[in-house]
């Protein structure tokens, strides 16, 4: 069932001659959640260009795609202070003193505003300026950024120091949170993406309308033919399976997905919810499930791969992700595991926030809900309960939707198409 695309960590022999060579850099690799950015290198690869991975950290977690193993052999991974980066910055301060220092005041003057973004770029500064010396020696020709925070900072250091030309790409969390040398990074950079139309007038509103010709809207995507259709009959009265994927995180909205199942609960609907992801909400709401007397009816799995998640969606009736802005002002983006769900024909339930509208066409592909709404939800889960029809008509849209707008490798080669034009000609 697996596709070329998630097996191969190098081109294929039809495209094994590479045309340039464009790094990545991202705030943390191998990231479980983060499998947008794992599957766009690998299209990458395949369409002819060749990826040298630079992340700001080394995550350590216990469970990992199958995809990442090759990677981790490959990345370019280093501390934030050692000799050899000491040894970077001094060879810059003594080849280009004027450039080193003035790009040095730059990134500390210009995050000065917010400490904690200041602190961060602090951090990633020194590495930074190694990122430059490795990837000219290594002919990188364009650099990537996955989130226009931090990493965009190390593309922007990257390109003060090196002359190599960044791009960066702006998601969800990254952009809304904190807008720190938003404008500076985009007008920089060669080009800036974000994953949705929504994005891309947050980005404009904060930087100016100066700067809306330079940034493209290149929606992240799902290899649909990894994703089949399954036989979703149940018998009468069995109970109907609610799937979610997602960390523990406020954003992701559990409270209001376990108050609508003790909605559903009263109501007499039979159901179980399982719940995949880790996070540092997880005891918080697992008890919330206890203290509403709820246990038996969900299924904790933890954080799972790629390959056993697709094993859930067979499980599966509906896929729900009640996302909610936080106070922090963290939003969602487009989120992939919605994708996911679509392309395995699982009709979706998701709130109207951000650019999540983009993705689910409200009453065709899904149903959508106020955010923060558990009432909403439950009414949202009972009717699909209710309506089987509606569900196989929903899961089919959605995923034909997915296959049209939301494919990776369509998508990724809109991506090449942007170093194509503006950086590699």
């Amino acid at each position: 069932m697996e596709s070329k695309i998630l097996n191969s960590t190098r081109p294929t022999s039809a495209t094994s001659e590479m045309v340039d060579t464009v790094a990545y850099t991202m705030s943390r690799f191998p990231k479980l959640t983060e499998t947008f950015i794992l599957y766009e290198m690998i299209a990458l690869e395949e369409a002819g260009v060749r990826v040298e991975l630079f992340p700001l950290l080394k995550e350590n977690q216990d469970v990992h795609h199958q995809e990442v193993a090759k990677w981790m052999e490959r990345a370019h991974f280093y501390p934030f202070i050692s000799g050899r980066i000491i040894a970077a910055n001094l060879r810059y301060l003594i080849k280009k003193p004027i450039t080193y220092l003035r790009t040095i005041f730059e990134v500390l003057f210009g995050t000065i505003s917010s400490l904690n973004f200041f602190f961060g770029a602090l951090g990633v500064l020194p590495k930074s300026v190694l990122f430059a010396q490795e990837m000219e020696k290594l002919g990188v020709k364009h650099l990537h950024c996955h989130f226009c925070t931090h990493p965009a900072i190390a593309g922007l250091i990257v390109f003060r120091l090196s002359g190599i030309p960044f791009s960066f790409t702006a998601h969800g969390s990254d952009l809304h949170v904190d807008q720190t040398m938003l404008g500076k990074k985009i007008a920089a950079g060669k080009r800036a993406v974000t994953i949705s139309n929504f994005n891309k007038e947050v980005m404009v509103s904060a930087s100016g309308e100066s700067l809306r010709d330079k940034i493209d809207v290149i929606h992240c995507g799902v290899d649909p033919d990894l994703f089949q259709c399954h036989d979703r009959n149940r018998e009468p009265g069995a109970p109907f399976q609610i799937l979610c994927v997602a960390s523990y995180e406020e954003v992701k909205g559990h409270k209001f997905l376990v108050d609508a199942c003790k909605i559903l609960n009263d109501r007499g609907v039979p159901f179980r919810c399982h719940l995949v992801g880790y996070g540092p909400l997880r005891e918080q709401v697992e008890q919330q499930i206890g203290d509403l007397g709820l246990s038996e009816y969900f299924e904790i799995h933890g954080g799972l791969p790629r390959h056993k998640v697709l094993e859930m969606h067979a499980l599966a009736d509906v896929l729900i992700l009640p996302s909610v802005p936080t106070k922090s002002g963290k939003k969602e983006g487009i989120p992939v595991v919605l994708m996911e769900g679509m392309s395995s024909c699982l009709p979706v339930v998701s709130s109207k926030i951000s650019g999540i509208p983009e993705l689910v066409q409200d009453g065709v592909s899904g149903i959508l809900v106020e955010p923060k709404n558990a009432a909403a939800i439950a009414d949202a889960l009972q009717r699909l309960h209710e309506n089987p029809e509606l569900r196989q008509q929903m899961g089919a849209a959605g995923r034909e939707f997915v296959r049209r707008e939301f494919d990776l490798k369509k998508n990724a080669r809109k991506l090449f198409g942007v170093f194509r034009k503006e950086i590699l000609v």
